[in-house]
């Protein structure tokens, strides 16, 4: 499987980072091995002291799919949850600075939160969804899917123009504002419409 991530897909979040606004979704991938295994704290890795938190509505596809026509898009996913992507934020400054991939920085291992799944069909509304996270019981991000730039049926017809989506993919579908420096011993805990659907502690 693999993990696709949509950077940019928030406006005030573009702004925090004083990134300029795209004209197509930004597109990056994580490997598998980023994936952070169940009931496992995140160790804060030895190449950065500066990990912060990206938290995001996350969709996993369910079937095969090659240029995906956006009015079809809701067939390929039944399930969603929320994740962090867990960013090496000055590591990444100094590749953006050289003009050089992400991937050191985004795709390390552990550093993608994939919380619980749940179906999308106990929502009315998949581009009207509150999420959050809180660190320490108190909320650092919070979002709605309406505030996204390219809805998640846009996104998985974009993406699928360029890679072949595969039944176990999961997208990433951007961070709200509001990210921020996570620390050893913080808890982080996520929730969509109400529902934690992962804590996990830093190390």
């Amino acid at each position: 499987m693999k993990i696709i991530c949509i950077g940019r897909n928030y406006t005030e979040h573009i702004a925090e980072l004083e990134n300029e606004k795209p004209v197509d979704p930004v597109i990056f991938m994580k490997s598998d091995t980023s994936i952070l295994l169940k009931k496992q704290p995140f160790f804060i890795p030895d190449f950065s002291k500066e990990i912060h938190h990206e938290v995001e509505v996350l969709v996993k596809i369910n079937k095969l799919g090659k240029y995906i026509d956006q009015k079809f898009a809701h067939k390929y996913y039944n399930e969603i949850s929320v994740g962090v992507d867990f960013t090496a934020r000055d590591l990444q400054s100094k590749l953006k600075a050289k003009g050089l991939p992400w991937e050191k920085a985004k795709a390390f291992d552990g550093s993608a939160v994939v919380g619980k799944w749940i179906s999308k069909d106990q929502f009315e509304d998949i581009n009207n969804l509150n999420f959050k996270l809180e660190k320490n019981n108190e909320v650092v991000q919070q979002g709605n899917t309406k505030q996204m730039l390219w809805k998640i049926d846009e996104l998985i017809a974009y993406v699928s123009q360029y890679f072949t989506l595969k039944i176990g993919d999961i997208i990433f579908t951007g961070t709200p504002a509001g990210v921020g420096k996570v620390n050893a011993d913080e808890r982080l805990t996520g929730y969509l419409e109400g529902q934690q659907l992962f804590s996990i502690l830093v190390k």
